[in-house]
């Protein structure tokens, strides 16, 4: 319960990520991971067949997937290692009762407050109470919808949900923001097909939630008979809602109206008595994330027993605090989301669970960004920060070139795209002004309050912002966080401290490796502003349709090559990637190696010749480096899921899909046409 749910709405389309994820790992003091590595390498497998094996096929045999992950590459070692930074100083804060700072008591007490087990254990339920309690005492839609505002205030997310973020035709200032429902299984999709592996999930799902309300007391009849309006009111919410695909085009999410049409919208639900008990301050105009959805749960508010949508708050209620009661709340929500959806075997340590909730290395955190000031005192320097912003004044350059070289594009949105470039700006390492939580409270023995604290402080910050101007300060990830972003409403690219370690950034390795890993990572992140969502924002970050219609058709040409080329590829035997889902990534990869490529070749003609290295050109080592960093062992339903959910290609295709749309790669390796990473027909979009 990290983020209220309409904060996570807003970041959700604030920024495109890099999204790397995963947990953390063993013991204080475990040195950084290495880097790229010649002893990775699978020698035997023909760098032109796969070349993905060929760089990661020793790395994969013997670093097999640990009991408690779904999935472990190359970034989760690195994350193993911020994580027990993090972890010592939580400990460190939790040991000490006095002489500590406010935010050393807070991230110290909470920390504590999560470890302390035997309390939660001796509590089971008994925080759930009030909330029941309150649910129970809904009378009619109004009463709902005033529940509905009320766990919004407290980072619970169901029907109906109330945010902020940028305005699209406005970026410089925060519109409200009407977000869609809250589902129990992880895509809409699930509930709406009838193929094998959703039928499969549907029928473990409605096992887990008639346990769970068993679990709280309730007779096998009631349970079963809340689970089944469940179902019915998460059924209804899914087919209300865009999939993954239209979700991820920034015009269709872009419908702002002003709170009479929204009334006139839903004229079930009460919009004005809902958005008063929010807590935001008056605004009279909201963007509706999808019309058609608050539309038709307008009338399914009307048309579905009461008793059903107090079933739907009462689970979205138990399922949100499941992971701060007791162990067998615990135990049963992490068999169905960790076993049931992803195949992750055991349960991670209780210190890993308490960490990652406080201040976690993934974003997925409290208070995160307390540590992160620690985390970057001791582990980040003026050095690193010199030579990224050096790569990225490389990768700018480069790509400079390209929008210049491209031959497709109109000199009229060349000269846009140029001036969206230089206006690009990057932040690195950490915030300059840090978020002020002073009006959090946080106790030592009361985990499910002080969660709640910060939920509602992030809520009441989120929708504080609504009218306000966009603070160019703001920061969405914390600076241990191993992942990096692109923002398109503010043009801006973020790498946090966390990421700019092996294997991504290593000061002790050469250009060529550099630039391989991080110099990819970083023209990726640049080219998010010219990938098929990216590209409909303009310089200053506001929705504006800036190209010609024959260079808009060029690039949808263009893109459509590189959406069949991914939706190919096998994520399984019996499932491929979609490539539509997965489009702005893979533009993004696909430009940011090349730009990188050449960026490198700059950076090297000015240097002496560069000898091999275990046996390697620069050219080769560039490929190899980007290749390492997808390194990844991962459960079969991990892969499944991911290629129905995630908008990233899975590893061995971020490194092979890039690989054989690339000429450069073809020459350094030597690949004959036609073998398979030189097929005969390539796309390029940048």
């Amino acid at each position: 319960m990290s983020l209220p749910c309409g904060l996570r709405v807003s970041v959700a389309f604030f920024l495109t990520a890099m999204a790397l994820s995963g947990s953390a790992a063993a013991q204080t003091g475990s040195p950084l991971p290495a880097g790229f590595s010649a002893q990775y390498l699978d020698r035997g497998a023909d760098a032109c067949t796969d070349f993905y094996q060929f760089a990661c096929g020793n790395w994969l045999a013997t670093h097999p997937l640990p009991s408690d992950r779904t999935r472990f590459g190359r970034m989760h070692e690195l994350a193993d290692r911020n994580e027990l930074i993090v972890r010592g100083i939580l400990e460190r804060a939790a040991a000490r009762t006095t002489g500590r700072t406010a935010n050393e008591q807070k991230v110290g007490d909470y920390y504590a407050s999560c470890m302390a087990e035997p309390v939660i254990e001796a509590k089971g339920a008994q925080p759930l109470q009030p909330l029941l309690r309150d649910i129970d005492g809904v009378r009619d839609v109004a009463d709902l919808m005033q529940l509905a505002a009320r766990l919004n205030r407290i980072g619970i997310g169901t029907f109906l949900t109330l945010g902020s973020a940028p305005d699209a035709r406005d970026s410089s200032t925060f519109i409200a923001t009407i977000g869609q429902g809250t589902l129990g299984l992880p895509d809409r999709d699930l509930y709406l097909q009838d193929n094998a592996r959703s039928e499969t999930l549907r029928a473990e799902y409605v096992t887990h939630v008639r346990r769970m309300f068993e679990m709280l007391g309730m007779p096998e009849a009631r349970a079963t008979a809340m689970m089944q309006s469940v179902i019915a009111v998460e059924t209804a919410i899914a087919r209300a809602t865009y999939d993954r695909v239209t979700l991820r085009d920034p015009r269709r999410r872009d419908n702002p109206m002003s709170l009479e049409e929204l009334a006139a919208l839903a004229p079930n639900l009460g919009v004005p008595g809902f958005i008063r008990e929010t807590g935001a301050p008056v605004f009279t105009r909201a963007n509706v994330i999808n019309p058609q959805y608050v539309r038709d749960i307008s009338v399914a508010i009307e048309s579905r027993p009461l008793a059903d949508w107090k079933a739907y708050m009462t689970w979205r209620t138990l399922s949100v605090f499941a992971p701060l009661l007791s162990s067998p709340f615990q135990i049963e929500r992490f068999r169905f989301t960790g076993t049931v959806l992803s195949g992750q075997q055991e349960i991670q340590p209780r210190w890993k669970r308490c960490s990652a909730a406080v201040a976690g290395v993934f974003g997925d955190d409290q208070l995160g960004e307390i540590v992160g000031r620690l985390f970057i005192e001791e582990h980040f320097g003026a050095n690193a920060a010199a030579r990224i912003t050096d790569l990225i004044t490389a990768l700018e350059r480069s790509l400079q070139r390209s929008i210049e070289e491209v031959a497709w594009m109109s000199p009229e949105t060349r000269a846009r795209a140029l001036e969206k470039l230089k206006a690009t700006r990057h932040k690195i390492g950490a915030p300059e002004t840090w978020r002020d939580f002073g009006s959090v409270t946080i106790s030592r023995d009361n985990y499910v309050e002080n969660t709640l604290s910060v939920a509602r402080d992030t809520a009441r910050r989120n929708l504080g912002w609504i009218g306000q101007k966009v603070e160019r300060g703001l920061w969405l990830m914390t600076p241990q966080t191993v992942n990096a972003y692109y923002a398109p409403p503010l043009n801006e690219i973020v790498f946090p401290a966390g990421i700019l370690q092996p294997p991504f950034f290593d000061v002790a390795k050469d250009d060529a490796v550099n630039f391989g890993a991080i110099g990819a990572v970083i023209g990726h992140e640049l080219t998010h502003g010219f990938d098929d969502q990216g590209r409909k924002y303009d310089s200053k970050g506001n929705l504006s349709d800036w190209w010609t219609s024959a260079d808009d058709a060029a690039f949808r040409n263009r893109a459509s090559c590189v959406a069949s080329q991914y939706s190919v590829y096998p994520a399984v035997a019996d499932v491929t990637l979609n490539g539509n889902l997965t489009l702005g990534e893979n533009v993004a990869d696909n430009a940011g190696v090349r730009i990188a490529y050449y960026a490198l070749i700059e950076t090297l003609a000015r240097k002496a010749p560069q000898p091999l290295i275990d046996g390697f050109t620069a050219e080769q080592r560039f490929f190899l480096a980007w290749a390492q960093v997808w390194c990844e062992n991962a459960t079969e339903q991990d892969f499944r899921r991911r290629a129905q959910e995630d908008t990233h290609s899975s590893g061995r295709w971020r490194a092979n899909g890039v690989l054989q749309n690339s000429e450069e790669f073809r020459k350094a390796f030597g690949c004959r046409a036609g073998a398979p990473m030189a097929p005969e027909n390539t796309c390029r979009v940048w």
